[in-house]
């Protein structure tokens, strides 16, 4: 069975990114190269990352969204991210990544902390 890839939602110039349930090094090349293009082609101030259905991640999606964050930070922007369980914020905290990008618990409290 194909697992399906990451979707992605634009609200004005917030852009959620719906992750897999796998966040590995076999999918973040892909999330890097789609959402470079989408950075690209449009004016995004602030990226949420929605991890509800994410049950595993390695290294490959931490850099990607360390990689995220700097990239927002050197623009002004935000990066933050919902809907992470135990298991993928031990992972955040360990990658350092809990310091840094803002967590919340729905998409719309995520959101609502760009505007």
């Amino acid at each position: 069975m194909v697992e399906p890839g990451f979707s992605y939602e634009a609200r004005g110039q917030v852009l959620v990114i719906h992750l897999p349930k796998e966040l590995d090094h076999h999918n973040c090349r892909s999330l890097r190269y789609e959402t470079d293009l989408l950075l690209a082609e449009n004016y995004v101030t602030k990226i949420v990352f929605d991890f509800s259905k994410t049950v595993f991640m390695d290294s490959s999606g931490i850099g990607v969204l360390l990689n995220r964050y700097k990239q927002m930070e050197r623009s002004g922007g935000k990066v933050s991210l919902y809907g992470a369980g135990a298991q993928i914020l031990r992972v955040l905290a360990i990658g350092g990544v809990g310091k840094l990008v803002p967590q919340y618990d729905s998409k719309e409290a995520a959101i609502a902390d760009a505007l």
